[in-house]
C-alpha cells in the first residue's frame, strides 16, 4: 500500500489573499465548485493542467524561521532571471541569490511571498536543455 499527495497545504495569516498572491504566480485558479472569498479561512487553488493543488490555511501564528518544506518554481516559458524579476515585481521578496553557485549558467534564485514563505526559482526546461 503506497500513499499520494493530495494537496499542499500552506499556513498563513490570510488565506484569501495568498491564494489570490499565488494564483497569477502559478497560473492556478479556484476549484470550480467552490470559488475562495474574502473572509474565508481555507482557500485552495490548483493547477488546471496537471490538478496540482495548493490549500491556504489560516493559522493565529506568524511564520518564525525557515521553511522545512518549499516549493521549486521552475518557469513555463522564459528563463529563471525573467522570471525572479517578475516575481520581485509582483512583490515577492529576495532571500537569497544562488546563480552561478555551480558554474556559469547553474543555481537559483530564493524568494518568498508576502507572507515570508520561501520557494526558489529554478532555470526553465529549455534552459536546461541549452546547457
Amino acid at each position: 500500500m503506497t500513499s499520494y499527495v493530495s494537496h499542499t497545504a500552506v499556513d498563513c495569516t490570510d488565506a484569501f489573499g495568498l491564494s489570490e498572491w499565488w494564483k497569477p504566480v502559478l497560473g492556478y485558479t479556484d476549484l470550480p465548485d467552490d470559488p475562495n472569498e474574502p473572509g474565508h479561512t481555507e482557500c485552495m487553488i490548483v493547477d488546471p493542467d496537471s490538478g496540482h493543488r495548493l490549500l491556504f490555511i489560516e493559522v493565529p501564528e506568524r511564520k518564525a524561521g525557515k521553511n522545512r518544506l518549499h516549493l521549486d518554481l521552475r518557469p513555463r516559458t522564459g528563463d529563471r532571471d525573467a522570471e525572479v524579476e517578475r516575481l520581485l515585481g509582483y512583490g515577492a521578496t529576495q532571500v537569497a541569490d544562488h546563480r552561478g553557485i555551480h558554474g556559469p549558467g547553474s543555481g537559483w534564485v530564493v524568494l518568498a511571498d508576502p507572507e515570508g514563505n520561501e520557494f526558489c526559482i529554478l532555470r526553465s526546461d529549455a534552459e536546461l536543455a541549452g546547457s
